[in-house]
């Protein structure tokens, strides 16, 4: 599996794990982020989220309200609790 589509499967598994498991993660690489990471002086990142930002702006992609998120994060938190 290629590094972006771990990116993605992170991202992803972030998104609905719970607290403890979120923090046990920024755990192992907190110093990292913390005295080594920059986003601002990342170009591929930044380039990355003005491409993004110029997609949704010109409508090419969808934006989300914090109300659709959050119904899609409960939602895939119940298909991974088996709940659904």
């Amino acid at each position: 599996m290629g590094a972006s589509a771990i990116r993605e499967k992170l991202q992803e598994y972030i998104r609905i794990a719970d607290d403890r498991k979120v923090k046990a993660i920024y755990t192992m690489v907190e110093k990292e982020i913390e005295e080594d990471y920059h986003w601002w002086k990342d170009e591929k990142f930044v380039a990355k989220l003005e491409r993004e930002y110029e997609d949704f702006e010109s409508g090419k992609t969808k934006g989300y309200s914090i109300e659709e998120v959050k119904k899609n994060v409960a939602t895939a938190k119940r298909k991974m609790s088996g709940n659904e």
